[in-house]
Protein backbone atom coordinates (compact mmCIF):
# COMPACT_ATOMS: atom_id res chain seq x y z
CA UNK A 1 0.00 0.00 0.00
CA UNK A 2 0.90 3.48 -0.55
CA UNK A 3 0.25 6.11 2.19
CA UNK A 4 0.47 9.61 2.45
CA UNK A 5 0.95 10.47 6.03
CA UNK A 6 0.30 13.93 6.90
CA UNK A 7 1.78 15.17 9.87
CA UNK A 8 4.47 12.53 9.67
CA UNK A 9 6.80 13.79 12.49
CA UNK A 10 4.79 14.22 15.38
CA UNK A 11 4.59 12.48 18.34
CA UNK A 12 1.43 9.84 16.63
CA UNK A 13 2.45 10.68 13.16
CA UNK A 14 6.46 9.30 13.58
CA UNK A 15 5.04 6.03 15.07
CA UNK A 16 2.41 5.01 12.14
CA UNK A 17 5.02 6.28 9.61
CA UNK A 18 7.92 3.63 11.54
CA UNK A 19 4.32 1.04 11.96
CA UNK A 20 3.65 0.98 8.79
CA UNK A 21 7.34 1.09 7.31
CA UNK A 22 7.97 -2.23 9.30
CA UNK A 23 5.04 -3.51 7.21
CA UNK A 24 6.23 -3.33 3.73
CA UNK A 25 4.08 -0.19 2.58
CA UNK A 26 5.48 2.79 0.89
CA UNK A 27 5.03 6.03 2.94
CA UNK A 28 5.31 9.48 1.76
CA UNK A 29 5.54 11.73 4.89
CA UNK A 30 4.04 15.56 4.35
CA UNK A 31 5.39 18.21 6.94
CA UNK A 32 4.70 21.96 5.91
CA UNK A 33 8.85 22.25 5.60
CA UNK A 34 9.32 18.98 4.11
CA UNK A 35 11.80 17.89 6.72
CA UNK A 36 11.73 14.69 7.99
CA UNK A 37 15.08 13.99 9.47
CA UNK A 38 13.17 12.61 12.63
CA UNK A 39 11.91 9.91 10.82
CA UNK A 40 14.54 7.11 10.64
CA UNK A 41 16.13 6.81 6.89
CA UNK A 42 14.09 4.11 4.80
CA UNK A 43 14.01 3.27 1.21
CA UNK A 44 10.13 3.39 1.00
CA UNK A 45 10.03 6.62 2.45
CA UNK A 46 9.68 9.73 0.66
CA UNK A 47 9.39 13.32 2.19
CA UNK A 48 7.79 16.31 0.50
CA UNK A 49 6.23 19.46 1.80
CA UNK A 50 2.67 20.13 1.66
CA UNK A 51 0.55 22.92 2.71
CA UNK A 52 -3.22 21.09 3.21
CA UNK A 53 -4.53 24.45 3.25
CA UNK A 54 -4.41 24.82 -0.38
CA UNK A 55 -6.75 21.74 -1.74
CA UNK A 56 -4.62 21.78 -5.17
CA UNK A 57 -1.94 20.98 -3.39
CA UNK A 58 -3.63 17.99 -2.04
CA UNK A 59 -4.36 16.77 -5.00
CA UNK A 60 -1.65 17.07 -6.08
CA UNK A 61 0.49 15.28 -3.42
CA UNK A 62 -2.02 12.61 -3.11
CA UNK A 63 -2.26 11.58 -6.45
CA UNK A 64 -1.25 7.89 -6.65
CA UNK A 65 -1.89 7.20 -3.45
CA UNK A 66 -3.82 3.99 -1.86
CA UNK A 67 -4.69 6.07 1.69
CA UNK A 68 -3.88 9.59 3.44
CA UNK A 69 -3.72 9.38 7.09
CA UNK A 70 -3.81 12.66 8.63
CA UNK A 71 -2.10 13.44 12.02
CA UNK A 72 -2.14 17.25 11.84
CA UNK A 73 -2.47 18.91 15.63
CA UNK A 74 -4.64 22.01 15.59
CA UNK A 75 -2.51 25.39 15.76
CA UNK A 76 -1.15 25.48 19.38
CA UNK A 77 -0.44 29.56 19.60
CA UNK A 78 -3.12 30.60 22.18
CA UNK A 79 -5.69 31.19 19.21
CA UNK A 80 -9.05 29.19 19.15
CA UNK A 81 -8.46 25.82 16.67
CA UNK A 82 -11.44 25.45 15.62
CA UNK A 83 -11.76 27.21 12.55
CA UNK A 84 -8.45 26.89 10.97
CA UNK A 85 -8.80 23.53 11.73
CA UNK A 86 -12.25 22.85 10.11
CA UNK A 87 -11.03 24.61 7.46
CA UNK A 88 -8.21 22.45 7.00
CA UNK A 89 -10.17 19.43 6.92
CA UNK A 90 -12.81 20.92 4.40
CA UNK A 91 -9.54 21.44 2.05
CA UNK A 92 -8.15 17.84 2.69
CA UNK A 93 -11.50 16.14 1.45
CA UNK A 94 -11.68 18.29 -1.32
CA UNK A 95 -8.26 17.41 -2.70
CA UNK A 96 -8.64 13.87 -2.35
CA UNK A 97 -11.73 14.35 -3.90
CA UNK A 98 -9.87 15.82 -6.82
CA UNK A 99 -7.44 13.18 -7.01
CA UNK A 100 -9.61 10.49 -6.60
CA UNK A 101 -8.23 9.09 -3.23
CA UNK A 102 -11.10 8.01 -1.28
CA UNK A 103 -9.38 6.63 1.59
CA UNK A 104 -9.14 8.66 4.67
CA UNK A 105 -8.00 8.20 8.00
CA UNK A 106 -7.76 10.63 10.60
CA UNK A 107 -5.74 10.41 13.88
CA UNK A 108 -8.51 11.75 15.83
CA UNK A 109 -9.25 13.19 19.74
CA UNK A 110 -10.32 11.62 23.02
CA UNK A 111 -12.73 14.76 24.09
CA UNK A 112 -16.04 13.37 21.72
CA UNK A 113 -15.82 9.71 23.31
CA UNK A 114 -19.14 9.10 25.70
CA UNK A 115 -18.56 8.83 29.39
CA UNK A 116 -20.84 6.67 31.66
CA UNK A 117 -22.93 10.08 32.62
CA UNK A 118 -23.53 10.39 28.97
CA UNK A 119 -21.32 13.01 28.16
CA UNK A 120 -18.47 13.76 26.35
CA UNK A 121 -15.48 13.42 28.50
CA UNK A 122 -14.59 17.05 27.41
CA UNK A 123 -17.39 17.96 29.09
CA UNK A 124 -16.95 16.63 32.15
CA UNK A 125 -15.88 18.79 34.97
CA UNK A 126 -12.68 17.19 35.60
CA UNK A 127 -11.59 17.53 31.91
CA UNK A 128 -7.93 19.50 31.55
CA UNK A 129 -7.95 22.49 30.84
CA UNK A 130 -5.06 22.75 28.71
CA UNK A 131 -6.46 20.75 26.28
CA UNK A 132 -9.93 21.54 26.07
CA UNK A 133 -9.65 24.10 23.27
CA UNK A 134 -7.91 21.52 20.66
CA UNK A 135 -10.53 18.86 21.92
CA UNK A 136 -13.24 20.89 20.80
CA UNK A 137 -11.92 21.74 17.83
CA UNK A 138 -11.44 17.83 17.17
CA UNK A 139 -15.16 16.93 18.40
CA UNK A 140 -15.85 19.80 15.25
CA UNK A 141 -13.85 17.52 12.92
CA UNK A 142 -15.65 14.38 13.75
CA UNK A 143 -19.00 16.26 13.33
CA UNK A 144 -17.72 17.63 10.33
CA UNK A 145 -16.90 14.19 8.73
CA UNK A 146 -20.16 12.93 9.45
CA UNK A 147 -22.02 15.64 8.11
CA UNK A 148 -20.07 16.91 4.99
CA UNK A 149 -17.52 13.89 4.25
CA UNK A 150 -19.73 11.40 3.29
CA UNK A 151 -18.55 10.57 -0.19
CA UNK A 152 -15.15 9.74 1.32
CA UNK A 153 -14.20 6.27 3.09
CA UNK A 154 -13.19 7.86 6.10
CA UNK A 155 -12.48 6.40 9.43
CA UNK A 156 -11.27 8.84 12.90
CA UNK A 157 -9.25 7.14 15.39
CA UNK A 158 -10.07 8.00 18.96
CA UNK A 159 -7.25 7.68 21.20
CA UNK A 160 -7.81 6.33 25.19
CA UNK A 161 -8.03 9.41 27.37
CA UNK A 162 -4.52 9.53 27.55
CA UNK A 163 -1.60 8.44 25.37
CA UNK A 164 1.96 8.90 25.62
CA UNK A 165 4.77 7.03 23.98
CA UNK A 166 5.66 3.74 25.66
CA UNK A 167 5.97 -0.01 24.37
CA UNK A 168 4.45 -1.74 21.43
CA UNK A 169 2.46 -4.61 22.70
CA UNK A 170 0.03 -5.38 19.96
CA UNK A 171 -2.73 -6.22 22.59
CA UNK A 172 -5.45 -3.53 22.64
CA UNK A 173 -8.97 -3.25 22.76
CA UNK A 174 -11.45 -1.15 20.17
CA UNK A 175 -14.58 0.49 21.26
CA UNK A 176 -16.82 2.88 19.20
CA UNK A 177 -18.08 6.06 20.74
CA UNK A 178 -17.51 5.46 24.26
CA UNK A 179 -14.16 5.88 26.26
CA UNK A 180 -12.31 2.36 27.38
CA UNK A 181 -10.91 1.36 30.66
CA UNK A 182 -8.80 -1.19 31.15
CA UNK A 183 -8.86 -3.79 34.46
CA UNK A 184 -7.58 -1.04 36.95
CA UNK A 185 -9.95 1.54 35.81
CA UNK A 186 -7.46 3.58 34.03
CA UNK A 187 -7.87 4.48 30.25
CA UNK A 188 -4.47 4.40 28.13
CA UNK A 189 -3.05 3.44 25.03
CA UNK A 190 0.93 3.84 24.15
CA UNK A 191 1.69 5.74 20.98
CA UNK A 192 3.04 2.54 19.24
CA UNK A 193 0.08 0.52 20.21
CA UNK A 194 -2.39 3.79 18.80
CA UNK A 195 -0.03 3.28 15.37
CA UNK A 196 -0.75 -0.29 15.40
CA UNK A 197 -4.51 0.02 15.93
CA UNK A 198 -4.25 2.65 12.88
CA UNK A 199 -2.26 0.36 10.62
CA UNK A 200 -4.36 -2.16 11.00
CA UNK A 201 -7.31 -0.32 10.20
CA UNK A 202 -5.66 1.12 6.86
CA UNK A 203 -4.56 -2.52 6.15
CA UNK A 204 -8.51 -4.04 6.91
CA UNK A 205 -10.75 -0.46 6.36
CA UNK A 206 -13.83 -2.55 9.23
CA UNK A 207 -14.48 0.79 10.34
CA UNK A 208 -15.48 2.84 6.95
CA UNK A 209 -17.03 6.25 8.09
CA UNK A 210 -17.09 5.52 11.56
CA UNK A 211 -15.43 6.52 14.84
CA UNK A 212 -13.46 4.02 16.61
CA UNK A 213 -11.07 4.20 19.56
CA UNK A 214 -8.26 1.84 21.15
CA UNK A 215 -6.98 1.81 24.94
CA UNK A 216 -5.87 -0.88 26.73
Amino acid sequence: MKILLIGATGMIGSRVAAEALDRGHRVTAATRSGRTDALPPSPALTSVALDVTVPARVAETAAGHDAVVSAVSPPRDGSDPTAPLLAMYRSLAEGLRTAGVPRLVVVGGAGSLRTASGADRVDTADFPAVYKAESLAQREVLRLLRAEVTDLDWTYISPADEIAPGDRTARFQLGGDELLFDANGRSFISAEDYAVALTDELEKSQAVRRRITVAY
